[in-house]
């Protein structure tokens, strides 16, 4: 089983990713994750803590002579902003956040709870999440992240090969694939600083090369649509998860929502079989596993709870009002999250990869998965 943990805080000496059952034999290229690292880091809308922290990643286990081992793989990021120990308690919860939850759970302070809820985990989950895409890309499979939507104002995708879609996507301000919105999605996120205000939005992940039954239908915990909605919505800030037309399949009739199947016998050397679909409504899963059509997955994310014109509050000491606490935080992670649920999409499906084709060595799954294919294509 491939499997990943976090430990860290947000001011302490650093954040570690420990992945488990990494396949033996996959040459690492470090600087492809310190840039989804940066990535991370960027987007309009960011606080000045970036400006502080450089996030680059450091192996200290499980890698040798630039290649995995098969054994665990302890990733570091460390934090240049630590500060932990010399940082105050606070005295007034924050809505939106764990605090007054957190303390009242372990009869303890907000500070614990804040430092290790704070959305700087995510940079340990970020850097398992682009290791993981460099296995994938092994067998073909490309994971993307993009902004759909500020708020309100739409930022619609567009079609592309993906290399282009990269590109568009990397120069914008908010990681969208909209330039012609841009503008008016960095007006709001000014006219949110001007206010004191935070903004949320939606981000939408695309999964292509996917072969056919990853996942399964026999047991509940293993449909892939169910592990990648809790695989998404433990990122902080993220409020709901749809995959394919989602919420809008509620709203039509069936002969409206499910994707009728064509087959072309001179197209089937890819990883979809030749099996053809003109509409993708279901987002490349169907009964809980992958079908062959590239996976369609969205997320929404709340406005960050930390706002330079405080909420209202108590002080837990006194029990008296008071506005909350304030300390030092971003106006819109918005692009800084389609980094994130991108990486978590692709540490996701890369277990379910190795669920179904193993995980000792890269090359045991190569051999395994090729089998597969042919043994597809027979049937």
């Amino acid at each position: 089983m491939l499997r990943l943990l976090t430990a860290g805080e947000s001011h302490g000496k650093a954040l570690v990713a420990l992945v488990d059952g990494f396949p033996a034999g996959l040459t690492i290229e470090s600087a492809a994750i310190d840039a989804e690292l940066q990535r991370r880091q960027g987007g309009y809308g960011r606080g000045g803590r970036q400006k502080l922290e450089v996030d680059t990643v450091e192996f200290l286990s499980g890698v040798w002579q630039g290649k995995t081992l098969g054994s665990p793989l302890a990733m570091q990021v460390i934090n240049r902003d630590a500060k932990l120990e010399r940082l105050k308690e606070l005295e007034r919860p924050r809505p939106g956040h764990g605090d007054l939850t957190g303390a009242i759970k372990f009869l303890g302070s907000i500070r614990g709870v804040l430092e290790r809820a704070s959305a700087r985990e995510t940079a340990a989950r970020v850097a398992a999440g682009a290791l993981a895409q460099q296995l994938l890309a092994l067998f073909g499979i490309q994971v993307f992240g993009y902004v759909v939507q500020l708020e309100t104002i739409p930022a619609p995708p567009r079609d592309g090969e993906l290399s282009e879609l990269r590109a568009v996507r990397d120069v914008s301000p908010m990681y969208t694939l909209s330039p012609e919105v841009d503008p008016q999605l960095v007006a709001r996120v000014d006219e949110a600083t001007a206010a004191g205000d935070t903004l949320g939005g939606i981000v939408e992940v695309r999964v292509m090369g996917l072969p056919f039954g990853l996942g399964s239908h026999t047991q509940w915990d293993q449909k892939l649509d169910g592990l990648l909605a809790q695989a998404v919505m433990s990122i902080q800030a993220i409020k709901g998860v749809e995959i394919g037309l989602g919420f809008e399949a509620a709203r039509r009739p069936g002969s409206q929502v499910h994707d009728e199947i064509a087959y072309d016998p001179a197209d089937n050397a890819g990883p979809d079989l030749g099996y053809r679909r003109k509409t993708n409504n279901a987002g490349g899963l169907e009964a809980g596993m992958t079908n062959g059509q590239p996976l369609v997955l969205r997320a929404a994310m709340k406005p960050i709870s930390t706002l330079r014109r405080p909420l209202a509050s108590i002080n837990l000491e006194s029990k008296q009002p008071e506005n909350a606490a304030y300390e030092r935080s971003d106006v819109c992670a918005l692009a800084a999250c389609s980094v994130i649920v991108e990486s978590v999409v692709a540490f996701t499906i890369a277990q379910a990869f190795c669920e179904k084709f193993g995980h000792d060595s890269v090359a045991e799954i190569q051999a395994r998965y090729d089998a597969f294919l042919q043994l597809a294509r027979a049937r």
